[in-house]
């Protein structure tokens, strides 16, 4: 066995001085990322402006369909009744073209 004792082996430094030595290590870690995380943070905060834009756009966007739609319905409808009318008419011409002649 070594005649050194348990506190000369590792260092010059006692057991407490390397503890608080680890603990300061760890408090500057998190002190960093904490910094880190923030700066993340503002960034994320800065795209806010520009999603409640984009939201905006997409709802304008959105009524301008709905317009459209309706008027699309409505040019629908107008097409139906026309051929309506048209199939109507031209059972009527039918009918006139078939009677024979006096």
């Amino acid at each position: 066995m070594s005649d050194e004792t348990t506190q000369n082996m590792n260092g010059s430094r006692s057991f407490e001085e390397r503890v608080f030595a680890r603990f300061d290590a760890l408090d500057s870690t998190l002190k960093d990322l904490d910094a880190r995380l923030q700066k993340l943070e503002a960034k994320s905060y800065d795209t806010k402006p520009i999603w409640e834009r984009a939201l905006a756009e997409i709802l304008a966007m959105s009524q301008k369909l709905d317009t459209v739609e309706r008027k699309l319905n409505v040019l629908s409808q107008d097409m139906l009744t026309m051929r309506a009318d048209q199939t109507r008419i031209e059972d009527r011409m039918d009918r006139i073209e078939s009677k024979p002649v006096q």
